[in-house]
């Protein structure tokens, strides 16, 4: 699965790679174990990532799914490091606000976001902005909308298109979803963002002990959970 995620491979060359080690199996049965392990894969990178920088830039990028646009919003810090990503239907207000907060569930809450001048992630922030003043969050986010600091992600774009230029389209956005995930978690890797034990969450710092040494759930941590259902829901 890494070798097809991160280098320029199609699955009947990694079946004749396996086949020559001695090992049978199908470029079938390899796409199956890309699309039913990679959101596992993922959603487990995403948590257990470094700690990133507070200045955050965000973007989406077109993917072709099924001969239609479709949306990857990507979000890196102002070093380049990854912080989030999720493939949408939609480029709209639901869709980037669903995707700040995925983005606050496990990064914490950013300085500020630097975004480009679309209405839509505007709108987002905005939202997000709102609901953490219900929270009870006395900072709000700072939204700068000025177009050369995003060059850093959208440069960070040219490793995911050139990955899938060879693909040659998607079939499903099930499919597309789960191999974009998994090659964002090989790009992940390659920049040693990964650590090797599961961090605190970013919110309520909760963690294996400190889920030990509390009985009862913080306020922060309720917080954490209004959060983590405002990411699931998209504000709904």
């Amino acid at each position: 699965m890494f070798f097809y995620v991160r280098y320029t491979v199609f699955y009947r060359d990694l079946e004749e790679i396996m086949a020559e080690r001695g090992v049978d199996v199908d470029h079938a049965t390899l796409n199956r174990w890309v699309a039913k392990y990679s959101p596992i894969i993922a959603d487990r990178a995403r948590r257990q990532k470094a700690a990133v920088d507070r200045s955050w830039r965000m973007d989406e990028t077109y993917i072709k799914v099924k001969g239609e646009w479709t949306y990857l919003y990507r979000a890196v810090d102002k070093f380049g490091k990854t912080l989030d990503f999720m493939l949408s239907k939609r480029r709209n207000k639901p869709a980037a606000t669903k995707f700040f907060a995925r983005a606050l569930e496990v990064n914490g809450l950013p300085r500020k976001i630097v975004i480009d001048k679309s209405g839509a992630n505007t709108a987002g922030i905005t939202a997000t902005n709102r609901m953490l003043k219900r929270f009870g969050c006395p900072v709000v986010i700072e939204m700068v909308r000025i177009k050369y600091l995003n060059n850093i992600v959208e440069q960070d774009h040219r490793c995911i298109k050139k990955r899938i230029r060879p693909m040659l389209g998607f079939k499903s956005f099930v499919s597309a979803s789960a191999t974009l995930e998994r090659i964002e978690v090989a790009n992940m890797i390659r920049k040693g963002q990964l650590m090797p034990v599961m961090p605190v969450c970013p919110i309520c710092g909760a963690g294996p002990i400190a889920e030990r040494r509390q009985r009862s759930p913080s306020a922060k941590a309720k917080h954490c959970d209004k959060i983590r259902h405002f990411s699931q829901t998209g504000g709904c």
